[in-house]
């Protein structure tokens, strides 16, 4: 199964009360990142270039349940950093999994194996597992040799447990599609609960600026790598809805919805989203109220949303599209993984 039918049905229940609410803004997922210290040096991601005091910093478990409570979306993303590195994860994923949000904890796989004990199997708990390519591919990307071997035993391991998988995959310019088809079929043989991909974004603070997706490569890439999916020759197990899979191939054209995946860290609501630094409010309804949201999406003129296609700015927008009556019975057949 794809998407986890209880959550699916949680989701849409979710977006209907909104709609009767009139609500017109609100979120899907919260990215809630309770540090940004990480074991790695990933040369496409900047967040560990804060300052050192920055890094020092963890979220208590007592500011993780306020932001979720705050922001009231029911799937909880604890990106980072690497999560697993904070002396009270297993108390905020046991808060949250009390309060009945989906999560969706991501690691990179190191620490995973010996964490697993600090965790109990749950409908609410997945752990999405960072991996962007076979062996040599994942290993250059992350810049360290053997992470992909410890991430691939570390999956293996969780799922033995009983645990839900996920694995999450950023794909860069100059990726071979070949190489990302047979990388999806090793992911089948795993197990796994799903995968998710989303095309490389500029963020400004990663150390690799030249391997970001420009739009159309961006279309262009994921109709050729997801070519065998979409002619029903392969069964790849997505954990996305298929508009948004759409979208990437450039079938679908959407706008960006950012307030669909806000993100809460140490340093509070970032603004405007996940991907671009202009500062951050103290709390949500400031970031909803305050935020001037007709300058930022691809339609805006903006420079910096001009080849954005992540799916921090688009699942959301096509998870509401997925509502639509026309829509409904494809969405639901992604939840048993036979929508492509």
């Amino acid at each position: 199964m794809a998407v986890l039918l209880q959550q699916a049905i949680e989701v849409g229940k979710y977006i209907v009360s909104q709609r009767l609410k009139g609500r017109t803004k609100y979120p899907l997922t919260l990215m809630l990142e309770p540090l940004f210290r990480c074991n790695l040096a990933c040369p496409g991601c900047g967040k560990i270039q804060h300052p050192t005091e920055i890094l020092r910093q963890n979220m208590t478990p007592e500011q993780c349940f306020t932001a979720v409570e705050e922001c009231g979306a029911p799937v909880v993303a604890i990106p980072g950093g690497e999560p697993l590195l904070h002396p009270q994860i297993d108390e905020i994923v046991r808060g949250l999994v009390e309060r009945k949000k989906y999560i969706y904890l991501c690691t990179n796989g190191i620490l995973l194996e010996k964490s697993l004990d600090k965790f109990t199997p749950s409908p609410y708990l997945t752990f999405s597992v960072h991996l962007d390519g076979l062996r040599e591919h994942h290993d250059k990307c992350v810049d360290r040799k053997g992470v992909f071997d410890v991430a691939v035993k570390a999956i293996k391991a969780a799922k033995a447990k009983g645990f839900r998988v996920t694995t999450n995959t950023t794909i860069f310019d100059g990726t071979d599609p070949k190489e990302m088809q047979a990388f999806f079929d090793f992911i089948g043989t795993l197990g796994t609960d799903g995968m998710m991909v989303s095309p490389g974004y500029s963020y400004e603070w990663a150390p690799d600026q030249e391997h970001f997706l420009k739009r159309e490569q961006t279309k262009s890439l994921f109709r050729e790598i997801l070519a065998p999916f979409k002619a029903g020759k392969k069964n790849w197990n997505f954990n996305h809805n298929p508009l948004f899979l759409d979208f990437l191939t450039g079938v679908k054209d959407y706008e960006c919805t950012p307030w669909g995946m806000p993100s809460y860290s140490v340093l509070g609501w970032q603004k405007p989203c996940y991907l671009l630094n202009e500062g951050h409010y103290e709390t949500f309804q400031e970031l909803l109220d305050n935020t001037d949201w007709s300058k930022y999406g691809h339609s805006s003129g903006n420079p910096q949303c001009a080849d954005c296609m992540v799916h921090c700015g688009y699942e959301p927008t096509a998870a509401v599209d997925a509502m639509q009556p026309q829509n409904m019975m494809r969405a639901i057949g992604s939840v048993f993984g036979v929508a492509n």
